[in-house]
């Protein structure tokens, strides 16, 4: 077992080596402004027995969970993704996408994720175009990390002396993001937490059998540094080897990059049944002039709403809403169905953007026209639904030849990465929300009132017995006045008109 922890500063700031104190396996230091990474690299043999059986049926399986609090995030740790809990999976056997095994495992472990099957409840990922894609993917707004906490405490901290811990434990309701990472390549999980930039204490302690490294580093940009390239410099030290922290510089190439600018989503008023979400963007220049850019957004929408692909393939229609093209929408979405048979999870789709052409950066707009289902009754006779914020960045092709290995920090299996080329780097937009202060817009839906429903079944009964009552009056009174047998057909006319001509 191997863990690691890093406090990470912008470029510029410091921290005095002799302000670090180590003893015992265990490191204090002062107050600091960071962001924070902690990493455990698991082998699977580790692991408990239930967990191993569950893994086995993966040839590989990534959690990433993000926090709907909007939060800042430095150099490295760039890469972002729309709030909620995202799941990618590739079955060891194609056997195993049919088994509730896995649905089974992640109720367990984070509470109430409405899934059955992946064959069922997952939507498929493209795998022809780059093959470093997963099979399927999994959404769900919202999970209960309680379960995972109580879990990491039985499991992680039961032989620990260190009191702290628990308390780390419990510090993960508060991470920005959370990431989970398996593959039957390197038969190792890997346990991924990231807190964002704020004041924070710099504390570590080591743990029985675990190799403990921490550093105290911060972006930095030697005069070799490559453009495609980031440096970063620090203190670094194993906890119970070293004796004094020592002094690091490295430098390594990164596919997500910090485009310094916002954006913000909010749905256009009033919202009906069609509601069109605005994205507005702060600047409208490239983040870099030595490549070809072009603005993204990557959704991964909730089955009660969802996009139109005919409507996204209309090239007039998209111009008018300063929209590209739709790159990608996942399959198959159902038109017609209403949110409640609807088994799959939802859609996510890719839309390349159309900023305006000005050699000055300035805001801009973009309309994403989007469409809710009919939602179960409820009382009252509205219910709120979430939409959450897409990932929006600046995809930017890299000079050939250039290759991007991994590095300590790198995110992969995003779900948005799996479209592009491996030399595609992501320059990442930070969102900021216009009102409150969680990433998602809240839309309020008419649905059947079912404290008025008993009256409906009651009402369409009784209308259609008075229609039919109105039917049959009519007949009877027809009859009455001239009977059945003394109407003459018409097509008896029209044959004594034509003898008497």
């Amino acid at each position: 077992m191997r863990e690691r922890i890093t406090f990470i500063q912008k470029q510029g700031d410091s921290i005095e080596p002799t302000t670090l104190k180590i003893k015992g396996g265990v490191l204090n230091g002062p107050e600091i402004q960071a962001a924070r990474e902690d990493r455990l690299t698991i082998a699977i043999d580790e692991l408990p027995t239930v967990l191993q059986a569950l893994l086995g049926t993966a040839h590989e399986l990534h959690i990433r969970y993000v926090s709907s609090q909007p939060y800042e995030a430095i150099t490295p740790l760039l890469a972002r993704l729309p709030p909620g809990f995202h799941l990618f999976y590739t079955p060891a056997r194609q056997a195993d996408a049919t088994s509730p095994v896995l649905c089974l495992a992640l109720n367990q472990v984070f509470g109430n994720v409405q899934c059955e099957n992946p064959e069922e409840s997952f939507t498929t990922l493209p795998r022809d175009r780059f093959s470093h894609s997963a099979a399927y993917q999994f959404y769900q707004q919202s999970v209960d990390l309680s379960p995972l906490i109580e879990l990491a405490k039985e499991k992680l901290c039961s032989s620990s002396k260190d009191q702290s811990c628990a308390a780390r434990a419990d510090r993960l309701t508060d991470a920005s993001s959370l990431d989970i990472s398996y593959d039957a390549i390197s038969h190792a999980v890997k346990l991924t937490a990231t807190w964002p930039y704020q004041k924070q204490e710099v504390h570590a302690t080591s743990r029985p059998q675990t190799r403990t490294e921490v550093g105290v580093l911060n972006s930095d940009r030697p005069g070799h540094l490559e453009p495609h390239e980031l440096g970063i410099s620090g203190l670094l030290t194993v906890l119970g080897q070293d004796k004094k922290p020592s002094a690091t510089m490295f430098a390594f190439a990164s596919r997500h990059r910090d485009a310094e600018s916002s954006f913000s989503a909010d749905f256009l008023e009033p919202t009906g049944l069609h509601p069109t979400l605005k994205l507005k963007l702060e600047s409208s220049k490239p983040p870099t002039e030595d490549a070809y850019c072009s603005p993204h957004a990557y959704f991964t929408l909730p089955k009660t709403i969802f996009a139109d692909r005919h409507q996204l393939s209309d090239d007039l229609f998209l111009a008018s809403k300063n929209l590209t093209s739709l790159r990608y929408i996942s399959q198959p979405v159902d038109l017609e169905a209403p949110e409640y048979v609807e088994k799959r999870w939802g859609s996510s789709l890719l839309l390349e953007l159309s900023p305006p052409e000005h050699e000055k950066s300035e805001s801009w707009t973009a309309q994403v026209p989007l469409h809710l289902r009919y939602l179960s009754p409820a009382k009252g006779g509205y219910a709120d639904i979430q939409v959450p914020y897409p990932a929006v960045f600046w995809a930017c092709a890299a000079e050939e030849g250039t290759k991007f290995p991994n590095n300590p920090f790198e995110k992969a299996n995003l779900g948005y990465d799996g479209l592009f080329g491996p030399r595609t780097v992501f320059w990442h937009v930070e969102p900021r929300p216009t009102f409150g202060s969680r990433l998602s817009n809240v839309i309020k839906v008419p649905v059947l009132d079912t404290n008025k429903a008993e009256w409906v079944s009651g009402g369409t009964g009784l209308a259609v017995l008075l229609g039919f009552a109105w039917n049959m009056w009519k007949l009877f009174g027809v009859l009455s006045k001239s009977g059945y047998r003394n109407q003459p057909s018409r097509a008896a006319e029209v044959v004594k008109a034509k003898k008497n001509q």
